[in-house]
């Protein structure tokens, strides 16, 4: 449905990653000689950048789903908690579509993954935990607060830059990078990389401390969100 009329049509799931990955090449890869690892930087890149958009385009549509579904809302009862989860959910078509694109690149530069790729998918459902537990906070907040939806693009282009994307988490010095794990997404990408292009050294420690991080958002969010439920119908 949502590439419905289009003229590119499910291209457009891989038009944005592909873009921005041949973006951050140029100017962070050639112009500002950003490390990547001793892997080529367009792999390096993408490889973070498919994590990145399936959790940017699941928060942004799980934040605006309530009010974006406010007629459905207010006419028929059902779990609300279904909403910001569909929206959540819909973009892991989008990262199947653009994953065969890093396959292909994969193999043009010659990479194959070891025995790390068994470990993809827990990455992945880290990456969605992530998008749904700051999506239930937003969303129910956006019901009661509209100034929310204007803030998701800034908040997800800080989140961005904040996140390992461009530049590896080996610049961040050691006694930060714990705390720098505060930000699940780093344990997202970093574990991207390390499942796909068998980085020696394993993101256990940052990936530990960016579920936990996750788990307090989910189970706080998971309680606002069901707090808040009975309002929705009335407020949005």
């Amino acid at each position: 449905m949502r590439y419905k009329q289009t003229a590119l049509g499910a291209a457009w799931a891989v038009i944005q990653p592909l873009f921005m990955m041949l973006v951050f090449s140029v100017f962070f890869g050639r112009l500002v000689g950003v490390p990547s690892d001793g892997v080529p930087y367009p792999v390096f890149t993408f490889c973070a950048l498919l994590p990145w958009q399936l959790f940017a385009h699941a928060l942004t549509e799980s934040s605006n789903s309530l009010v974006g579904n406010q007629n459905l809302i207010t006419k028929v009862y059902f779990p609300r908690l279904v909403v910001p989860m569909s929206a959540v959910l819909g973009g892991i078509v989008d990262f199947g579509i653009a994953f065969v694109i890093l396959l292909g690149m994969l193999a043009l530069y010659g990479l194959v993954p070891g025995w790390q790729i068994l470990a993809l998918p827990a990455f992945v459902l880290l990456a969605v935990m992530t998008a749904l537990a700051v999506g239930l906070w937003l969303s129910a907040l956006n019901v009661q607060y509209r100034d929310v939806r204007y803030t998701i693009n800034f908040l997800v282009q800080f989140w961005l830059f904040a996140t390992p994307v461009a530049y590896p988490s080996s610049i961040i010095p050691a006694q930060w990078r714990v705390l720098y794990g505060l930000n699940p997404m780093v344990g997202v990408v970093e574990g991207f990389r390390w499942s796909l292009l068998g980085k020696p050294e394993s993101p256990s420690a940052l990936v530990w401390v960016s579920v936990s991080v996750v788990a307090t958002l989910l189970v706080g969010g998971l309680y606002y969100f069901r707090r808040m439920e009975q309002q929705f119908a009335d407020v949005v």
